[in-house]
């Protein structure tokens, strides 16, 4: 059974598009450094036939993460039941230790599933309440589960605290742990204007299991959109090496959701991470980062 502590080094987001590439170059040199995927549970669930027998593949060869898209965390229906116990089950089915979601909502009885990631407003009120549903999806699936912080592009005007703030609040309350998105918090911060390290570095370390880097699009010069469509950017990886200092290494996987490059050019930003990785162990060896 796998362990979350097999979740280490780097890691890449396991699309369908790059199952077979993956495939063939399994134990050649342009893998080397990949050391575990990630698969959304929504999307693999139902899955039968050649998918099921693909991920059963990957399952058996690479550490798995699970990180979902529709719990909703903050939103106002009740949690689906349902869903979880058929997460609890796919969990258990393929191995997978680790279930992270977004700590924000994409579902109300009046919409029904908005296909989108909408912010919680930073209140009291709200950390209760999420804090309340987190609670009961770990009774659920019997183990904790990891949040992510979320981009997002309008600020409640009722918040009365900022998100650092928020997603501290939650975590402790809660008792989960944190998925850190290392790109969502250079978008928030250039959407909002605060200042990304200083952000990082009131993240709970002891929470961190692992963490996301991405592209994303510029629109303006104060507006940048999470689209995990393009590569990273500079500041960004400048700020994973700042997460680094400050909070340890921590596994890091490569998002990449849209204008998926091949494999090769993919691989190239996982080597990044994990130069990156070794640099930061080298320049303080105690500095690796283990959630229990």
């Amino acid at each position: 059974m796998a362990q979350l502590s097999d979740i280490a080094g780097t890691g890449l987001g396991l699309k369908r598009e790059l199952m077979q590439p993956l495939k063939q170059h399994h134990g050649l040199a342009l893998l080397e450094h990949l050391q575990f995927v990630e698969i959304a549970p929504e999307n693999w669930i139902a899955a039968g036939g050649r998918y099921a027998a693909d991920l059963r593949w990957f399952a058996e060869r690479y550490p798995m993460v699970c990180h979902g898209l529709c719990l909703s965390l903050g939103g106002p229906d009740p949690l689906n039941v349902g869903f979880l116990q058929q997460v609890k089950q796919f969990l258990a089915d393929f191995e997978i230790p680790l279930y992270s979601e977004h700590l924000s909502y994409c579902s109300d009885s009046a919409n029904g599933y908005i296909y989108d990631l909408l912010p919680i407003p930073f209140t009291e009120e709200a950390v209760h309440h999420v804090a309340q549903r987190i609670r009961q999806t770990q009774d659920i699936l019997g183990q904790r589960i990891a949040v992510e912080n979320a981009s997002f592009y309008v600020a409640a005007p009722i918040s009365e605290m900022d998100e650092s703030s928020f997603i501290n609040a939650v975590l402790s309350e809660a008792d989960c742990n944190l998925h850190l998105d290392i790109n969502n918090v250079y978008v928030n911060s250039v959407n909002f204007g605060f200042d990304a390290c200083s952000f990082i570095d009131q993240m709970p370390a002891e929470r961190i299991v692992y963490g996301h880097i991405a592209g994303h699009l510029q629109v303006a010069s104060d507006l940048l959109v999470d689209t995990h469509g393009a590569a990273v950017i500079d500041p960004v990886w400048q700020l994973l090496a700042y997460a680094y200092q400050k909070l340890g290494v921590f596994p890091t996987l490569l998002e990449r959701d849209t204008h998926i490059p091949p494999l090769a050019e993919l691989m190239q930003e996982v080597d990044t991470i994990q130069r990156m990785q070794q640099q930061a162990i080298q320049s303080s060896p105690h500095s690796v980062n283990r959630v229990a």
